[in-house]
């Protein structure tokens, strides 16, 4: 569970993911759309962050927003969103707040010949990680660059369609600062 907690810290892709698909629907063929979302659950992970026996409760609020536009000769939609990740951990009558703002765009998108599209996304922010007393003992700012692989099932400018098939990678690490929620996160949680 360590790899990814951290990477949750660290990009909102799931938040985008699920959103980009439900909310895509109204989106036609060049037309502008912009949505706002709103999601709230709790899940409890055991051995969290690869710590045998700790269980951890995270209770955790997604806001943000998405916009598509149509860019280029083909009028592929691009998307842009916005959104802020806040999570209440607790384990052994300890909380931790973790809160994560992130920013995130298409940079590319490139038709392959397979009927797969391969979107390179830039995404920037900032995720601090908070002791019980407030004060911040994790952070990670900075900007990384990734790729995912979308089958747009035969209909270019019809996101609502697109299946996600892989997530290929980083392509630029983190430019910012890099502290590992995890080494934060389990002794104060013990």
């Amino acid at each position: 569970m360590k790899r990814s907690y951290t990477a949750r810290l660290g990009a909102l892709l799931a938040i985008g993911g699920v959103a980009v698909v439900v909310l895509a629907a109204a989106a036609g063929a060049g037309q502008v759309f912009r949505e706002s979302f709103h999601e709230e659950d709790t899940e409890v992970v055991a051995d969290f962050c690869d710590a045998t026996g700790l269980t951890v409760e995270i209770a955790f609020v997604i806001d943000g927003s998405v916009h598509v536009v149509p860019h280029g000769r083909d009028r592929l939609d691009y998307f842009l969103q916005h959104g802020t990740r806040t999570e209440v951990l607790t384990a052994n009558g300890k909380t931790l707040t973790s809160v994560t703002n992130v920013f995130e765009k298409d940079k590319r998108v490139t038709v392959n010949d397979d009927g797969t599209l391969t979107i390179l996304i830039l995404a920037t922010g900032n995720a601090v990680l908070y002791g019980e007393d407030g004060k911040a003992i994790a952070r990670n700012p900075g900007q990384i660059r990734f790729e995912i692989l979308l089958d747009y099932n035969g209909t270019l400018t019809d996101p609502f369609d697109d299946t996600f098939l892989d997530f290929l990678g980083v392509v630029k690490g983190s430019t910012g600062r890099s502290d590992d929620f995890c080494d934060a996160a389990v002794p104060a949680l013990s």
